[in-house]
């Protein structure tokens, strides 16, 4: 009897990128599944067709739409079913017609061997025939989906690879945070994430170099040293004695009776509550404590060694600390501290005089004052910086800094202000733990060196920067400010290979004169946010070849994006895999009311390829919303309920986004900059990107303008020109006639010395909004699109006057 013939690989059971292509929506954004049957086995079951004449399980119901959409599977998938499905019973012979369909002859070794060569009868023939033609009836649809799917498909090795990495990164990141957990309380590993990484990186890489400043250098040895002198210094501050002097038998004496009960203290901040009694005096010394457990801190520093320092020592003492951006004065500083429930501040000594103002109302807040340096202090400022140097380096004990739960906050990061006074972020350690995997996920190396010009009091510089150089144990430059004509020098000497970017910064760059220090230069890499396709395009151009990683997110957010691939102009992916690690959808979103749209259901709609939408987040444990200090009005509008399904909640960005046919995701407006003019809505980036493209103009910023007896808003732009050129009126209306429509042409025009931007380089829309364009009020000078005339006209009183009178048609 001839051996069956052995069992054929189906085709279907390999990697196929195109397996994907169908798949089954579940409410939220970017949670997708492969199509299954209720018992989850008829899909195993339709795979196992064609391995073998063993394999007749029945097919799939759905298993021929699955198949449709596989298009390296198809021929697996066809001779599995026409051919192998029948089971034969155990022992019994094969008819000849059966052996001759197969194409089987006594010898043959194989179902390809001879048998399709030999002669079968008529019916047969026209049975193989038709046979033959059914593969290439369901190729026609399948090449035609295959086209359609290639564009993305295209993308997904490198999809794949991001994957990977993201997975390895979280589970790395989860290692982390699970041996932290088990380690011993009393020891460093046992404290937050910030005390415990820092003590690591001090144990494995001690003499490796953590921080350059200027011509000061630490290691990560000197690091862990420094900072926790700082957490003594604070600690005492608390009313913990660790020792005579503040000795370092202090914090291996830790006994059970200088732990509180649990729930002690600031429930919101997670620690610190073993270090004082609920009365909040001091143990050991007997005096008052300045601070209570979990109190928060506020820095009003310079980028620079003493902020990490500080910031790190206060990690370590269990207490909160908040960024104050450093141009803050009188009333928004006043604001910030008492949203946040400051109750000390930290200043640079240099800030005193600017200060002056202000202390009889910091004073009068109850803060307690510290100087971060020597200098002639007013009365009841203290140097913070002697009190430090006077300490141990000691390690202090775990459970002091250790947070109750992941999502307790420890940080307050406050927003740019574009749109009113700041509002104080709630940072939570488990978002510290994540960011130390930002430049992990962005292909970073431990011997990497990382080139820092931000504000550290803004998550660029100090999260993704600062702790994302913990999280590889890297060597971070930097800087207290950026020089646009010292970077490539400094970025020689130090041999920096990684770049950290806000937009603005790499615009700076390409308007500098050639310089021979930006050849020759060891920079790999730019990460960062907001540059623009025309400045990423120069950029590249110019400092090439490396690489430019653009990312998108938000100080409180919970969702970000990261463009792996480089594509020019994007901001991240919308791949499912991408979709199924970090979540997100984009909808449909109505700039008239500001409002998503909804259907007949109340539930928002997803946005199509090309379709701007809202970019929205579901919050859950993993990636949770923790709002602002203060009142729960001031995380009104940040969260959307009922989105895909009743009872869902997600979190609103507040940006628009375009999902492309490729899969790439790319910033398209802030819902509050989008206006609508003519019936039509007009998104400022993309206004901005055509002038931006005249080699005239150096920075622009268009925002919409109320006009008296018009519907909507008219667009305005605030020019900077290039020196040493001028304004050409002439080429910018032919240049924005051929490259915008009649509804997005800006009708105003204000020409500046220099745009108005907050401390982050966000420029200042609401506040240019508000200024508007009358000539009498404006020393700028301002112009005007006259529709008649076909060309921007000097907007002089009178023609304003014809303007508001209806005699000037825009």
């Amino acid at each position: 009897m001839p051996k069956p013939p052995k069992p054929r690989k189906n085709l279907e059971d390999r990697h196929n990128p195109g397996i994907e292509g169908r798949r089954e929506h579940r409410p939220g954004p970017g949670r997708m599944r492969a199509a299954s049957s209720p018992g989850g086995s008829a899909p195993r079951a339709e795979r196992r067709l064609g391995e073998g004449w063993e394999s007749g399980a029945a097919p799939h119901p759905h298993s021929s739409r699955v198949s449709a959409l596989r298009p390296w599977g198809v021929v697996g998938a066809w001779v599995g079913r026409g051919v192998c499905q029948r089971r034969r019973a155990h022992g019994k012979e094969r008819s000849q017609l059966e052996r001759e369909a197969l194409g089987f002859r006594e010898g043959g070794t194989g179902m390809f061997a001879s048998g399709w060569n030999q002669t079968v009868p008529t019916e047969e023939a026209g049975s193989m025939a038709a046979l033959l033609l059914l593969p290439l009836l369901l190729l026609l649809p399948l090449l035609l989906l295959k086209l359609h799917l290639w564009p993305q498909l295209r993308w997904l090795p490198a999809d794949l690879a991001f994957a990977l990495r993201a997975l390895r990164c979280k589970r790395a990141l989860r290692a982390r945070a699970l041996a932290a957990a088990a380690a011993d309380p009393e020891s460093p590993e046992g404290g937050c994430s910030l005390a415990w990484r820092l003590a690591e990186l001090a144990r494995q890489r001690p003499a490796h170099t953590f921080l350059i400043h200027g011509s000061r250098r630490f290691s990560y040895s000197e690091a862990e040293r420094e900072s926790n002198r700082a957490a003594r210094a604070f600690l005492r501050a608390l009313g913990w004695d660790g020792g005579p002097g503040g000795s370092d038998s202090g914090a291996g004496s830790a006994g059970e009776g200088e732990r509180a009960a649990p729930g002690a203290g600031d429930a919101a901040a997670g620690s610190g509550a073993g270090l004082a009694g609920g009365n909040g005096a001091a143990r050991g010394g007997g005096a008052a404590a300045l601070l209570a457990p979990g109190a928060t801190v506020a820095l009003l520093l310079p980028a620079g060694p003493e902020f990490l320092w500080l910031w790190f020592g206060l990690a370590k003492a269990g207490l909160r600390t908040a960024f104050v951006p450093t141009a803050l004065r009188r009333g928004p500083l006043l604001h910030c501290l008492r949203s946040c429930g400051a109750r000390a501040l930290v200043l640079a000594p240099e800030f005193l005089e600017s200060l002056e103002p202000d202390l009889p109302a910091l004073r009068g807040m109850g803060l307690h004052l510290w100087a971060a340096g020597p200098g002639t202090h007013p009365a009841g400022i203290s140097d913070l910086l002697a009190e430090v140097s006077a300490e141990v380096d000691g390690p202090v004990p775990g459970y002091l800094s250790s947070p109750q739960s992941i999502t307790d906050t420890c940080l307050y990061i406050f927003t740019s202000g574009t749109t009113g006074l700041p509002k104080a972020a709630r940072i939570s350690h488990l978002k510290i733990l994540q960011c130390q995997g930002f430049y992990q996920l962005c292909g970073v190396h431990q011997e990497d060196v990382i080139y820092l010009a931000l504000p550290l009091y803004h998550m660029s510089g100090s999260l993704l920067g600062v702790v994302g150089c913990l999280g590889i144990g890297a060597t971070v430059v930097l800087k207290s400010r950026f020089s646009a004509g010292q970077f490539w020098e400094d970025c020689q000497q130090h041999r920096v290979t990684v770049f950290q970017y806000i937009g603005e910064l790499c615009r700076y760059l390409v308007n500098q004169p050639l310089s021979k220090a930006e050849h020759g230069h060891k920079v790999r890499l730019a990460v960062g946010s907001g540059l623009r396709p025309d400045t990423w395009e120069r950029f590249v151009r110019r400092f090439g070849p490396l690489q430019v990683l653009e990312t998108y997110g938000l100080t409180e957010g919970n969702v970000a994006t990261i463009n792996y691939t480089g594509q020019q102009g994007a901001v991240g992916r919308a791949s499912w895999l991408y979709k199924h690690i970090f979540p997100f959808s984009l909808i449909r979103y109505d700039v008239t009311i500001g409002e998503p749209i909804r259907d007949p259901r109340g539930h928002c709609v997803a946005t199509s390829p090309g379709e701007p939408g809202l970019l929205v987040a579901p919050v859950s444990q993993q990636s949770p919303f923790l709002g602002y200090a203060g009142g729960p009005e001031l995380a009104q509008g940040k969260l959307l309920k009922d989105v895909f399904r009743p009872g869902d909640v997600f979190f609103n960005t507040g940006d628009l986004l375009v999902c492309d046919d490729q899969g790439f995701l790319r910033f398209h407006d802030r819902t509050g900059d989008t206006f609508r003019w003519k019936g039509e809505n007009v998104a400022t980036t993309e206004v901005a990107e055509v002038f931006e493209a005249l080699d005239f103009l150096q920075e622009v910023n268009v925002y919409g303008v109320t006009v008296p007896g018009h519907e909507g808003r008219a667009g305005m732009a605030a020019l900077v020109l290039r020196p040493p050129h001028s304004l050409d009126l002439m080429q910018l209306y032919t240049h924005v006639s051929e490259n915008l429509p009649p509804y997005a042409r800006p009708r105003f025009l204000r020409l500046q010395e220099s745009l108005a931007t907050t401390e982050t380089f966000k420029q200042q829309k609401v506040r240019m909004a508000e200024e508007g364009f009358d000539p009498s009020t404006l020393s700028d000078p301002l112009y005007v699109l006259d529709q008649a005339a076909g060309a921007y006209l000097p907007l002089t009183p009178t023609r304003y006057g014809a303007l508001l009178a209806g005699d000037l048609r825009i």
